[in-house]
């Protein structure tokens, strides 16, 4: 499917093309480009603009009051040519409609001289006009497109212009934080910055991200991240450090930030609660790029489109936001071999979109998977080349327990001299990461309650009342332990190059 624009739009009227399908969420852009297109076409004229509610209009009038789609189509079919028609809603209308594809049919063969434009949110269209139709997608506006319009709103706009001479490189800046919003969203947030009296450049682009967010949001499947976590937060984890590090090294932080050295990504498996999502958030804030998380339960749920539809469009969205990190959590929830042997349809679609996307995809998006069992994983996924490294996840060692035990206090804003470290540490052997905050947490409730300083006493209660999981799931483990033996490397230990 191509994309469209506008030189490319010309070019396909020019060669004969009169039936085209345009799959948009944004029908005012779209509309915008079909015109600039019917513009350079010798003789069309001023396009005209079909809707299911006025019928008909040129030049924002209306010129023809025919609702009746086949009624519309056969309008057109008398009108002279050139001519550009774009129709709105007609997909609402040619699910069950045989006269209106008969009518489209007709138009395809017979409608010389003129063309057909029709707007559409789905990708589907009916079998009998496949052949027929030429379909297009409306991405979103590439980097020029967004220089292009922040360049003539700061000609119109006093306060981006001053905010612009007082700080060099704002407007790189500013789009920087566009990629992945439509125009009339950029527009949206720089009026939202606006509205704030003295208005400062870095409030303009935070003005941005957060317009950037809500819409992220409001996709459903998909969620920008806040994202203040660093390394220095995550016990142990040695191999995993010294993978980025090395990475950094070779690339240059500033490259792969910019995204021009950027890695493909990595998968880590291992045992819940041990920091493969927050090493996730590490990634993202060591290299300074947006954070998005897809939800593949979500894709599945079949509340935003079909399960194929709604990963292309989160592909796309990430490639818009690039450079970018794609967190992908659980992964085996939504693409397992169970489920591509149990469904067979939309899981084996899945699979293939995901696997041509990981292997094609030319946008510095930056796939960062975790996965709880990965045993469940396709072998097509797990494979060299798909990922750069996978890592296995393990319960920490007893000196990243203490590490954690470390970063849990300091952010609790305690201080560390009246505990001993080593002795925690010794007495939460099978912990997890997250098990470990758990106690540091119950402690700090419990001195807080009786209204005293939390002492060693409290931490040390706090752990004979957990029971971890690796005692809970003590099989389920040493069967993922097992498997991860020589087939994965560990996350912590000492780094081998």
């Amino acid at each position: 499917m191509e994309n469209l624009n506008v030189q490319g739009l010309v070019r396909l009227i020019g060669a004969g093309a009169n039936l085209i399908y345009v799959v948009t969420d944004n029908e005012r852009r779209t509309e915008h480009l079909a015109g600039l297109a019917t513009s350079r076409v010798k003789g069309a004229g001023a396009p005209w603009i079909w809707n299911c509610t006025d019928g008909f209009c040129r030049d924002g009038a209306v010129v023809e009051a025919l609702v009746d789609p086949p009624a519309a189509v056969d309008f057109v079919l008398a009108q002279a040519g050139p001519a550009v028609f774009v129709f709105k809603d007609l997909p609402w209308f040619w699910r069950d409609n045989p006269f209106l594809i008969r009518k489209l049919k007709e138009f395809a063969w017979r409608g010389r001289g003129k063309v057909i434009i029709v707007l559409g949110q789905e990708e589907a269209v009916p079998s009998q006009l496949r052949e027929e139709l030429v379909i297009l997608h409306q991405g979103l506006p590439t980097i020029d497109e967004l220089k292009a319009f922040l360049e003539q709103l700061r000609g119109r706009d006093q306060r981006l212009a001053a905010a612009c001479a007082a700080r060099p490189g704002l407007l790189d800046d500013l789009v920087m934080a566009a990629q992945g919003l439509d125009l009339a969203d950029v527009e949206r947030g720089m009026r939202t910055a606006r509205l704030a009296e003295g208005a400062s450049g870095d409030e303009m682009v935070l003005a941005l991200f957060e317009t950037k967010r809500a819409i992220i949001r409001k996709s459903g499947i998909m969620e920008f991240v806040i994202n203040d976590a660093s390394p220095e937060q995550v016990g142990g984890m040695e191999n995993l450090k010294n993978w980025m590090a090395r990475r950094e090294r070779a690339f240059g932080l500033e490259a792969i930030s910019s995204g021009s050295n950027l890695p493909k990504g990595v998968l880590m498996m291992g045992i819940a609660g041990c920091g493969k999502s927050l090493f996730v958030k590490a990634i993202a804030a060591q290299w300074r790029l947006p954070l998005i998380r897809l939800d593949m339960a979500a894709v599945y749920d079949g509340s935003y489109g079909t399960p194929e539809s709604s990963l292309r469009k989160a592909f796309k969205t990430a490639e818009a936001v690039a450079p970018c990190v794609l967190w992908i959590d659980e992964i085996e929830a939504g693409i397992s071999t169970q489920g591509f042997k149990a469904e067979g349809g939309p899981a084996s679609r899945i699979l293939g979109s995901f696997l041509t996307w990981m292997q094609e995809k030319r946008a510095p998006v930056f796939v960062a998977a975790t996965a709880n069992a990965i045993e469940m994983l396709p072998a097509e996924i797990i494979r060299k080349g798909r990922f750069d490294e996978i890592f296995y996840v393990g319960l920490p060692d007893m000196a990243a327990r203490e590490d954690i035990f470390r970063i849990h206090l300091e952010k609790q804003r305690f201080e560390l001299v009246p505990f001993d470290l080593p002795l925690l540490a010794g007495s939460t052997k099978g912990f997890s990461g997250a098990e470990v905050e758990q106690a540091v947490l119950a402690a700090a409730f419990e001195a807080l309650s009786d209204r005293r300083p939390m002492v060693q006493q409290d931490l040390m209660a706090a752990i004979s009342r957990t029971v971890p999981l690796s005692v809970t799931m003590a099989e389920q483990i040493k069967k993922i332990e097992a498997w991860a033996f020589k087939r994965a490397v560990p996350a912590a230990g000492k780094f081998n190059p």
